[in-house]
């Protein structure tokens, strides 16, 4: 069985447009059978995760460099180019 993929979903509250992308990442992975383990954060915590985390999907700005990929899922919030970014998604998970 495929290691379960830890995926941050994170804006700057950690409560708001992280729900969102969030339950969306959710629908998601039943859609495809994806095992994986969603932790819903703020931006600012990101750092705690570094040595578990596979990716990290948010809605708010950072220029810090981590080593797993960082999606931008802004798309959610204005419903442009959602799909484009489910798919950058899915990609990652299905890595």
């Amino acid at each position: 069985m495929a290691k379960k993929k830890q995926v941050l979903v994170a804006c700057g509250a950690g409560v708001a447009t992280s729900t969102v992308v969030n339950g969306a990442i959710e629908e998601m992975a039943k859609e495809n059978n994806l095992n994986i383990d969603l932790v819903q954060i703020k931006i600012a915590e990101v750092g705690g995760y570094v040595e578990t985390a596979d990716l990290l999907v948010t809605t708010a700005m950072t220029k810090k460099e981590y080593p797993f990929p960082v999606i931008n899922a802004r798309s959610f919030l204005t419903g442009i180019g959602t799909e484009d970014t489910k798919k950058q998604i899915l990609d990652e998970l299905q890595k």
